[in-house]
């Protein structure tokens, strides 16, 4: 009974260690989450803004550009992959990699050849150990991404794009959403060509705001556009890292969470299994003073 009641012990010991580290990391990411949040809030406007002055130069001008005309011939894709850099986050780097490798079997069910690109060593220790083929990758920054970082991935994106031999014809993004502290969805995206879509205004605006007024372009469209193009990808690259980074945060910290919650369970469960043994052990023990004493008393009895 002695040597169990150690090995109880023991791994209780061991569970509250874990349980403080767990305890930690999930302060750590609820502190962080809100720090993340605000730079998606400040990123957002910028990037939707951007875009609708792309759109607006593409749709108001008879300019031809590389980055916004449709290749009715596309022969490659280019996916680009946002997961994390450590563990301990749940099923967010996962879910993000189900939803490249879904959007890699449509677009391979379309005819088109993928390449891959990625940022976060999650996704990246992913593909290696299953062969799968890597273009480019980055990593050291998922948590905590800048716009120096968005701009070094999409440089490298925009050069592929635009190769005149080798390239890609399409320039896909997978990320994650936060929508919530509960609730971080697995989206995709195409980044280029750009859709040119009309820039629907917001109901609360009058519908004069709605008329588009004539532009004028300096130097020309397509300076605008080579000017224009290569910040709206980078701003959207941006804009993705930061929600992915905010979602990082709330799947480690829902993950840490559980984790704590299930290690203070386990050490409920060890301290009522220690006290049964000690309980045995000290029963044990009063059974063996008591047969003890029985049998001096009968040898007693029978000398007399």
């Amino acid at each position: 009974m002695g040597a169990q009641l150690r090995v109880y012990k023991r791994r209780i010991r061991s569970v509250t260690a874990t349980k403080k580290i767990t305890k930690a990391m999930e302060m750590i990411s609820a502190s962080r989450i809100v720090k993340a949040q605000r730079a998606v809030a400040a990123s957002t406007p910028y990037a939707d803004e951007l875009t609708r002055a792309v759109t607006a130069v593409a749709t108001r001008s008879n300019a031809k550009h590389p980055l916004t005309t449709e290749n009715p011939q596309a022969k490659t894709a280019a996916v680009l992959l946002i997961t994390a850099d450590r563990g301990l986050a749940g099923g967010y780097s996962t879910n993000a990699i189900k939803q490249a490798l879904a959007l890699s079997a449509q677009l391979r069910a379309e005819g088109k050849d993928v390449v891959t690109y990625i940022v976060g060593r999650k996704g990246v220790s992913y593909y290696n150990f299953r062969d799968l083929a890597v273009a480019d990758s980055w990593t050291g920054f998922s948590d905590k991404p800048t716009y120096g970082d968005a701009k070094a991935v999409a440089v490298d994106l925009i050069a592929a794009f635009t190769a005149e031999t080798g390239g890609v014809d399409e320039l896909h993004l997978v990320s994650t959403k936060f929508e919530s502290m509960l609730t971080q969805t697995p989206v995709d995206a195409r980044l280029l060509p750009l859709k040119l879509d009309e820039v629907k205004l917001s109901d609360d605006q009058p519908a004069k705001a709605e008329i588009f007024p004539l532009y004028d372009f300096e130097p020309s469209a397509e300076g605008v556009l080579d000017a224009l193009l290569p910040r709206y990808v980078e701003s959207r690259i941006y804009n993705a890292l930061l929600q992915s980074a905010a979602s990082e945060h709330a799947a480690r910290r829902r993950a840490m969470k559980s984790a704590t919650d299930n290690a203070g369970e386990l050490i409920k469960s060890l301290t009522r299994l220690a006290n049964s043994a000690r309980q045995a052990e000290i029963t044990q023990e009063i059974s063996e003073i008591v047969g003890g004493a029985n049998a001096l008393a009968d040898a007693s009895a029978g000398s007399e």
